[in-house]
């Protein structure tokens, strides 16, 4: 997990070294002082020699402006090192879901990944600025105010030897108690995300159903969960301070008192014993060790945090696509024929988990117009979403061209593929922007014409900026019906060789869905159309009908042949003719 984590820190492992020789200097600067303020004391103010004073003085002020210029420079680098780990963080989680399949995908909830690339990559960020700045500095102050401190009374610092295990065993059991909280706490962050995602996207839903009080409460429920397993684990962590506080206070008292009777004893007398000068210099290399103590514990609690934002954001970066390229793919898709043999699918690759698809075989010509019926649920998306590889088949194959699908440049199959899905995504953009995403060197014309043939361009002329009308994320400011065709429009932009449409029609009214079947036929002839749809009149026209039932092939002919053979498709047929749906 570390090991991956820090593979991100790329670029700024210079900084983060520089950062870490600075505070070292830093820590060496702040030892030096107490030095300096005893000397001071005994060798000026005590002796009466204006002179030292003022040399000392002196050194003091440029030790504290380099140690002040050193803590800056360690404070700036640190910034700098971090934010540009917590950078390449982000990138690398984000550059590695876009290689997922849709079977990783389904691994990963929305409001997970954005938990993941936001709040556990800002404690990832804290806590390393924190190591690479602490750790180092806190370290390295408390071994020289030791050394130091034994250097001036051995009898006197023994003390902080009996301190450090009591520091130790609290802290020990600070952790072992808030770590299992954290990681509740990050998971019903996911679940918070996912309320908020869930609501904002359905927004109209909601006010339509006046449901505004029944999401705020749902909100409630899982922000209360939070605040209460945050509270949990702050009395926990807090506790951190009164033990520091307790280990302070006695080393004062202690150094005080032992101090006070070895400054008596020796008559303030350095070369018999304790001086005025040693005892402060003791009092601040005590100070020094407990801050330092204060710090790692300030570290350790860090990296608590961080310790399961790392464990998360790790999932994210070692996961790996379902999906590979073969060693010598295939780059060139013949044509636009699809066989299925013997092919099967299931969701999760299990042997107690049901067959979505079994035994499927089809042939679907080059050129020729497929239609695809059956009941929700019957598995008609999981069947053209193995054409791309969106998923694999579990058994047998499907071939495009001629060749298994996972024989082919994952690129070069999907650049000849084209599909408009059930749950289709418009993105932020003007209307031109989106629809570039099929072709982005589509000129002016290419793409007025495609639009005309999806029948987009009679409410595209309609806005104001036309063409360049903004779309909102998702497409909210458009209608289903809008969206579709813009879709639609889009996905001829490809000139594909494969062309799918998911009930892609559903939105807008008979004609123009005939009107789009029309333009199809007219533009891209040698393409092969295949089109799931509900309404049997968006099928009637195809060569060849596909009737699908709970993931088995029923039925396939033209539609005279399935009226005259397939009970499932005249009863569906008939169905719509009484109740009106078609034209």
């Amino acid at each position: 997990m570390l090991k991956t984590i820090l593979s991100s820190v790329r670029a700024y492992k210079k900084t983060s070294f520089v950062t870490i020789f600075y505070s070292g200097i830093e820590a060496l600067f702040e030892i030096v002082i107490p030095i300096l303020m005893a000397s001071l004391i005994d060798k000026g103010i005590e002796a009466g020699n204006m002179t030292q004073v003022w040399i000392y003085i002196g050194m003091l002020a440029i030790f504290a402006g380099l140690q002040v210029s050193t803590g800056v420079a360690a404070s700036y680098e640190g910034a700098k090192a971090s934010a540009g780990f917590a950078a390449n963080l982000r990138y690398d989680m984000f550059k590695n879901v876009q290689t997922y399949a849709f079977a990783n995908i389904d691994k990963f909830s929305t409001a997970s990944i954005v938990t993941r690339l936001t709040t556990d990559v800002t404690n990832i960020r804290n806590s390393y600025n924190m190591v690479i700045r602490m750790a180092v500095r806190a370290p390295m102050m408390m071994i020289f105010a030791i050394i130091a401190a034994f250097s001036i009374n051995r009898e006197i610092s023994m003390m902080f030897l009996a301190i450090t295990p009591f520091l130790a065993v609290g802290l020990g059991i600070i952790i072992y108690c808030a770590y299992p909280l954290f990681n509740e706490v990050f998971t019903n962050y996911d679940k918070l995300n996912n309320v908020v995602q869930e609501d904002v996207r359905g927004i109209r839903v909601v006010k339509s159903f006046n449901q505004e009080g029944y999401e705020v409460k749902k909100f409630n429920i899982v922000s209360a969960i939070i605040r209460k397993l945050y509270v949990k684990v702050e009395c926990i962590v807090a506790l951190n301070g009164p033990i520091m506080q307790t280990s302070m206070y006695a080393a004062i008292m202690l150094i005080s008192w032992l101090g006070a009777k070895a400054i008596v004893a020796s008559g303030n007398n350095a070369a018999v014993g304790l001086t005025t000068g040693a005892l402060t210099a003791l009092f601040t290399y005590a100070m020094q060790i407990l801050m330092s103590m204060m710090m790692l514990s300030m570290v350790f609690v860090m990296i608590l945090i961080a310790s399961a934002s790392a464990r998360r954001i790790a999932e994210i970066l070692d996961e790996e696509t379902t999906i590979h390229n073969p060693q010598n793919p295939v780059t060139t898709v013949r044509d636009g024929e699809v066989r299925f043999e013997h092919a099967d699918f299931q969701y999760k690759d299990e042997e107690n988990a049901g067959k979505v698809l079994e035994d499927i075989n089809l042939v679907f010509p080059t050129g020729s117009t497929v239609g695809i019926l059956g009941a929700t649920g019957s598995a008609k998306s999981s069947l053209v979403q193995l054409i791309p590889r969106l998923y694999d088949v579990t058994g047998g194959a499907v071939k495009v061209g001629g060749v298994d699908v996972r024989d082919y440049d994952i690129d070069a199959l999907r650049g000849a593929v084209a599909m408009v899905l059930q749950k289709n995504e418009l993105f932020s953009g003007t209307i031109t922007e989106n629809l570039r995403w099929g072709n982005e060197n589509a000129t002016d014309e290419e793409i007025r014409h495609v639009c005309h043939l999806a029948c987009a361009d009679e409410f595209i002329e309609q806005l104001p900026d036309g063409y360049n009308t903004h779309i909102d994320q998702g497409g909210s400011n458009v209608s289903g019906g809008q969206k579709q065709r813009l879709c639609i429009a889009r996905a001829l932009l490809k000139k594909p060789k494969i062309l799918i449409l998911d009930d892609s029609t559903s939105a807008v009214d008979t004609r123009t869905d005939a009107m789009i079947q029309a333009g199809l036929k007219e533009y891209i002839p040698t393409t092969t159309k295949i089109i799931i749809a509900q309404r049997v009149s968006s099928l009637a026209h195809a060569d060849l009908i596909v009737v699908l039932d709970d993931g088995h092939v029923v039925a396939t002919g033209t539609h005279e042949q399935l009226l005259a053979q397939c009970d499932i498709y005249r009863d569906v047929y008939e169905s719509q003719q009484k109740g009106g749906l078609e034209e």
